[in-house]
């Protein structure tokens, strides 16, 4: 990563541009480099790019759950004094997006969802435990990608030892029944932000019809597929996605 990463106090987080605020909340096994393509295509265009690093592994194992990341996150947004975010989040990074957005509706003027959980009883954490056997986690990094050269020995190696570090794995398995517990159906009829939907037609984590159900249950949301295309579009198709955002910002004057 080789953008600046600033630490004051208990946040580290990149920022880059002036302008709207766009906040990237990122997954539970995405790091902040999985959206380099976000990062460097909006702030020529006006907006302040902001990605902080969530404490997944760091917050006690009671508090690790999705509300302690939605409140996380607004101690953040207070922290840099930021007023009408845009949220931008993929997979637990969209459901935390999502409760956040429910909890403080007032700071939020749009958010970006996509492969999110929040209505996918399995969104994540389904077979991980299987420990020390490289070739399983080779195999269900790769699944989470259409292509399966995205999941880059980086990428692999980074999940591998995330599941054999011990007070990890634990905690990912937290965060996953945390999401599963928090399923956001009943809320969503009742948030009125309005909602970018982007979704990969082939994303096997997330199935498209999750999209499909988001799109229905939200009341001001807009609903984009890119093809051949798993859980995470802004990795696997960076331009398309960037163009994708683009037009909806401007089409609602964001």
């Amino acid at each position: 990563m080789e953008k600046k990463i600033i630490k004051e106090g208990k946040y580290r987080y990149i920022e880059m541009g002036e302008g709207t605020p766009i906040i990237i909340l990122h997954g539970l096994m995405g790091g902040l480099s999985n959206f380099h393509g976000v990062m460097n295509h909006f702030p020529p265009k006006g907006y302040k790019v902001l990605v902080p690093e969530l404490p997944i592994y760091d917050m006690p194992l009671l508090k690790t759950n999705v509300k302690s990341f939605a409140k996380f996150l607004e101690g953040f947004i207070e922290h840099k004094s930021l007023k009408d975010v845009i949220l931008l989040g993929n997979s637990l990074g969209g459901h935390i997006g999502l409760l956040h957005t429910k909890l403080y509706p007032k700071k939020v003027k749009a958010l970006v969802i996509t492969g999110s959980s929040g209505l996918y009883e399995s969104a994540m954490g389904d077979g991980y435990p299987k420990r020390g056997d490289y070739e399983f986690i080779k195999k269900k990094a790769q699944d989470v990608f259409y292509d399966p050269e995205v999941a880059t020995k980086e990428i692999v190696d980074e999940v591998f030892a995330t599941v054999n570090d011990r007070i990890k794995l634990v905690k990912t398995l937290a965060i996953a029944k945390s999401a599963i517990r928090h399923n956001m159906s009943k809320d969503l009829p009742h948030m009125l932000t309005p909602t970018c939907i982007i979704w990969g037609k082939n994303d096997s984590v997330t199935p498209p019809n999750v999209a499909e159900e988001f799109h229905a249950l939200l009341p001001d949301s807009d609903l984009y597929w890119i093809d051949k295309c798993g859980h995470a579009p802004m990795m696997e198709h960076p331009q398309e996605f960037n163009t994708v955002l683009d037009a909806w910002l401007e089409k609602r004057n964001f």
